[in-house]
């Protein structure tokens, strides 16, 4: 079985569409979506139509924290993310809206855990972003294989041996890394529709489950379209430069 893994495509169309057409290029079978939908991007209808699309073809589909915001309250957000999320309310329809608000936390298939952020407390919205971090996710996730965003970075933690806590691996775009049942491991997908390393190309992860190896994968696509429906749009213009310079 061959998994894609997208997380936090924040309403950009173009990015998620080219992300898709890559993954079934390289022979995706099943896809999970790793939250975060909406928020910062023009399209938030669309994305959210395909997303529905996706899930009733049996695709995994979880919550993130400006999926959440748009039926709770986004007074942690910064002043841009709060004014997205905003605009993004006033887009959504009943369905979009109902759709966002059933997502689970977490979703599990073995050998799998799905979450945005991390296990040990998803509803509280907590960085993977260290070894320690890390730890505690896969702890809390009881899985031998552990896929989350919301860092908006792509990386990979494995299980030291004697389960001495985790080890951090920078992976390389398009190369397998093996990933053997015998240990643990937690992957951050990086980010569909806002990538923040510098590069404005889309990130998405396969996961080939019988050969046990991960690839991490970078998409270009028309950044430049994406970012003047920012512009077109009522939000926050400074979005738009986030869209075109990765960041």
């Amino acid at each position: 079985m061959l998994w894609a893994f997208l997380a936090d495509v924040h309403a950009n169309l173009e990015a998620l569409e080219a992300c898709l057409e890559d993954a079934r290029g390289r022979g995706a079978q099943r896809f999970a979506l790793l939250g975060d939908l909406v928020g910062y991007g023009a399209d938030p209808c669309a994305v959210t139509e395909r997303a529905m699309q996706l899930t009733s073809a049996g695709a995994i589909s979880v919550k993130g924290n400006h999926d959440q915001a748009i039926e709770g309250s986004a007074a942690y957000l910064n002043d841009t993310a709060r004014a997205a999320i905003e605009w993004t309310r006033s887009q959504l329809g009943g369905e979009h809206r109902d759709y966002l608000a059933q997502l689970p936390f977490t979703a599990r298939e073995d050998p799998i855990l799905f979450v945005h952020a991390s296990a040990d407390a998803p509803q509280r919205w907590n960085y993977v972003d260290s070894a320690a971090a890390a730890w505690r996710s896969v702890q809390a996730s009881q899985a031998t294989y552990t896929f989350c965003g919301h860092v908006h970075d792509q990386g990979l933690y494995f299980e030291r041996p004697g389960g001495g806590g985790m080890g951090a691996f920078r992976p390389v775009p398009g190369t397998a890394i093996p990933v053997g049942h015998h240990r643990r491991w937690l992957a951050i997908v990086g980010s569909v529709g806002q990538p923040r390393d510098g590069n404005p190309a889309a990130a998405y992860v396969l996961f080939d489950a019988a050969r046990e190896q991960i690839t991490f994968h970078r998409v270009a696509y028309d950044h430049n379209a994406a970012a003047q429906k920012i512009e077109r749009s009522a939000l926050p213009p400074g979005l738009a430069y986030r869209v075109r310079r990765g960041i």
